[in-house]
């Protein structure tokens, strides 16, 4: 009952109140980033929702125009404070992660929730049936703001160790599990852990 009507209900009431303030801050910060190299102050970038489907996720654009997109031998995105391609106002929404605050207008629209699976990149004629068992799993819920291998491990594990913690998350939804995600969601902003790809994760 909890994941089919009261997370949505938390979804909407949640973002219905932190709206006011991701406005204020896309007012602040917009001038800093268009600034930078006179580029776009959104990087809206397709991703894959809720069973494999895309849509356009809202996210302030931290690096320069016409970056390369550099990956990791697992496919991750690469991540490191002395990524050339992260602009100086980058670099502080990064490390504060105030460059994913316009997702609460995707949880609002209904693409995301508050907690779900990170979102991942969407390929155009890939189908779930081509996926493994915990890639498909991960795909049952909406992507999510922050999730559990985002609140635990952050960037310090592979893409495929955050698959294995998404299908768990899909696979045991409840609210005390979302509101254990968020505490330590931000326990880990704030104590800014894991936040680089150069750190990898041991059991």
């Amino acid at each position: 009952m909890y994941h089919v009507f009261f997370k949505r209900l938390f979804d909407i009431i949640g973002s219905l109140i932190l709206l006011p303030f991701v406005l204020l801050e896309i007012i602040i910060l917009a001038p800093f980033i268009w600034l930078t190299d006179k580029g776009p102050v959104f990087y809206n970038a397709t991703r894959a929702g809720k069973n494999y489907k895309p849509y356009k996720m809202f996210k302030l654009r931290s690096m320069y125009v016409n970056s390369p997109d550099l990956k990791n031998p697992d496919g991750s995105t690469y991540n490191s404070d002395d990524d050339p391609r992260v602009t100086p106002i980058g670099k502080i929404m990064r490390k504060t992660s105030l460059d994913e605050f316009p997702q609460f207008l995707n949880i609002l629209l209904g693409d995301m929730s508050f907690v779900g699976p990170r979102p991942k990149l969407w390929k155009e004629g890939k189908q779930l049936s081509e996926m493994d068992e915990n890639h498909q799993k991960s795909y049952n819920v909406k992507p999510g703001v922050t999730g559990y291998a985002q609140a635990y491990f952050r960037n310090s594990i592979t893409q495929d160790e955050k698959f294995k913690w998404d299908a768990y998350y899909a696979d045991n939804v409840t609210m005390w599990m979302d509101i254990k995600i968020l505490i330590q969601t931000v326990w880990s902003v704030i104590a800014r852990k894991n936040i680089n790809t150069e750190q990898s994760y041991k059991k």
